[in-house]
């Protein structure tokens, strides 16, 4: 499979990426000063260059996008809003936060001891999430993490909690084994999913 990863340098792209060559898959790493990472060569590509994001999408068979956007979340919000605009006829996996994910009736971000740092970034995604939600005629899908994710140890098992919490704590190796498990054999198709190691205490090491 033709994968490319946008943000493959950050903190869950390089997993990603790693998992993605350890599986055999040509892999096209872009990153946005195009340096060489500990893994590949990338190639440079911003997220909000909406033109040349949509080649990419379009030139491969799976295309994972994982930009924080820590910078300027509106950034990369007004980027996703042009993506899909642009409606690029390849598949997209977005990776978004935990903060939007439902919890009972309300949103995780909106419950009264979310901490208060995190909250511009959660709510940035959020709405990432309702524009995708909201999309038509394009083949998405969002996998969301644990309210905590970290590096630790691939364990190779994961809860698919679906579109609610799976757990809390993910690593961020068995993070991108759900992601290419979810390119492998799509099975959330226009939707949200999010995942959590199965034994959080293994896979923090």
């Amino acid at each position: 499979m033709h994968i490319s990863v946008v943000g493959a340098a950050g903190m869950v792209g390089s997993q990603i990426t790693a998992e993605a060559l350890s599986r055999g898959h040509q892999v096209d790493a872009y990153t946005r000063s195009g340096r060489t990472t500990d893994l590949t060569a990338t190639q440079p590509l911003a997220l909000t260059d909406t033109d040349a994001v949509a080649q990419v999408v379009n030139a491969s068979d799976a295309t994972v996008i994982t930009v924080g956007g820590r910078d300027d979340y509106e950034a990369v919000v007004a980027a996703h809003e042009r993506l899909i605009a642009a409606r690029p006829t390849g598949r997209v996996l977005v990776v978004g936060g935990a903060g939007a994910l439902p919890v009972g009736n309300q949103r995780l971000l909106d419950s009264p001891d979310f901490p208060a740092a995190y909250l511009p970034e959660a709510t940035a995604f959020a709405r990432v999430y309702d524009d995708y939600a909201a999309s038509e005629g394009l083949n998405w899908t969002m996998i969301a993490p644990s309210p905590e994710i970290a590096p630790g140890v691939r364990t190779g098992h994961y809860v698919d909690g679906g579109n609610g919490l799976a757990g809390g704590f993910v690593s961020t190796q068995d993070f991108a084994v759900a992601a290419l498990d979810e390119l492998e054999n799509p099975a959330h198709a226009g939707e949200r999913f999010s995942v959590a190691s199965t034994d959080e205490a293994a896979a923090r090491g």
